[in-house]
């Protein structure tokens, strides 16, 4: 089963500009998909291991304060 995606102009000009020659625009935005989970995963656990995580809750508790301060 197919579906149809409407996009302008501009997006679809785009997205041909990044399709390679044998790829269909299903095979182009499978492929976009795959590399970005692939990125999103290949970061997960950067921070184990050290006070990163800790780091960041307190910056923002502080930027939180100075919100709520005002």
């Amino acid at each position: 089963m197919s579906k149809s995606i409407r996009v302008d102009e501009e997006t679809h000009a785009a997205l041909a500009s990044l399709k390679g020659d044998d790829e269909t625009f299903d095979d182009l935005l499978t492929r976009l998909l795959r590399e970005r989970r692939e990125d999103i995963r290949s970061g997960a656990g950067l921070w184990e291991g050290t006070d990163a995580p800790e780091r960041a809750r307190e910056r923002r508790r502080e930027m939180k304060r100075g919100v709520d301060s005002r």
